[in-house]
C-alpha cells in the first residue's frame, strides 16, 4: 500500500476519501495519510474519520506519498491547475482514484490525478486528461476527450465525439450533442443542453444553451493558497 495526501478538505476532497475506502476494500492500495488545507483552523480536526494534517507545505515534507488535488468550485474552478503549477511535482508524485463503481471501458484512458467517483461510465475510447474531476453518474461515451483539469459534475452526459477543452467545468445534468467541442475553461450551467460548439472562456446556460458571458477568470494560473475550497456537485452558473 502507498501513502496518499488528500489537497483540500472540502466536499469533492471528502468524496475522494470515501473512494478510497471503497478501492481498499476491493483491493487495498491507499495508506490514506490525511487531508492538507492552509486554513490553520481545520488543522488537527477530522472530516469522514481523516484528520486534516496541516497546510500544503507538508507535500514537500512527505516525498514518498502519492497526492492528489481536490480542490475547486464553480466560482473558482481554475483553483485546481494553479495548486497543480505551484506544487511543480512529477507526474509519478499524484495519484489516480477510479471508484470501483465506476466502469472504464475498453480502450479508455484516465490521466495522472484524476478522479472518477461512483456510477461513473466511460464507455469505449475515451480519453480523460490529467486532474480531472468527474463526479457520480457521469456518462462518457466513445472517443470523447476530457482535457486536463476539466471539471464535470454529477449526471452529466457526453455524446460520442465531444471534446472538453482544458479546465472546462460543466454542471449537474449537462447534456452535450455529439460531436461538440467546448473551448478552454468554458463554464456550462446546470442542465443545460449544449447542441452546439462552445468557444473558450465563456459561460453557456439554457436549453438549448446559449451564451450568457466572458468567464471571471481570465489569463494565467497563479499561485494561491488552499483554504477549504470543494466542488459543490449540484453547481449552477451566475450571471
Amino acid at each position: 500500500m502507498r501513502d496518499l495526501l488528500i489537497v483540500g478538505a472540502g466536499g469533492f476532497a471528502r468524496e475522494t476519501a470515501a473512494a478510497i475506502v471503497a478501492v481498499n476494500a476491493a483491493t487495498p492500495a491507499w495508506r490514506l495519510l490525511g487531508f492538507l488545507d492552509d486554513d490553520p483552523t481545520l488543522h488537527g480536526t477530522q472530516r469522514v474519520g481523516v484528520p486534516v494534517l496541516g497546510g500544503t507545505d507538508l507535500i514537500h515534507r512527505l516525498p514518498d506519498a502519492a497526492v492528489v488535488v481536490c480542490v475547486g468550485n464553480p466560482h473558482n474552478y481554475r483553483s485546481r491547475q494553479r495548486l497543480v503549477h505551484r506544487f511543480a511535482l512529477p507526474p509519478q508524485r499524484y495519484a489516480t482514484i477510479v471508484h470501483p463503481a465506476a466502469r472504464v471501458g475498453a480502450g479508455c484512458t484516465v490521466g495522472p490525478g484524476s478522479v472518477l467517483l461512483a456510477g461513473v461510465d466511460l464507455t469505449a475510447e475515451v480519453a480523460v486528461g490529467a486532474h480531472v474531476a468527474v463526479m457520480p453518474q457521469v456518462v462518457l461515451t466513445h472517443d470523447d476527450v476530457v482535457e486536463s483539469f476539466a471539471t464535470i459534475a454529477s449526471g452529466v452526459r457526453l455524446g460520442g465525439g465531444v471534446v472538453l477543452g482544458e479546465g472546462v467545468y460543466v454542471g449537474a445534468g449537462t447534456l452535450l450533442r455529439e460531436g461538440i467541442t467546448v473551448g478552454a475553461w468554458s463554464q456550462l450551467g446546470m442542465g443545460s443542453v449544449v447542441l452546439r460548439d462552445v468557444p473558450a472562456g465563456q459561460v453557456w446556460v439554457g436549453s438549448p444553451a446559449r451564451f450568457l458571458r466572458p468567464v471571471d477568470h481570465p489569463g494565467e494560473p497563479q499561485v494561491e493558497p488552499i483554504v477549504g475550497a470543494h466542488i459543490e456537485s449540484q453547481s449552477r452558473s451566475h450571471a
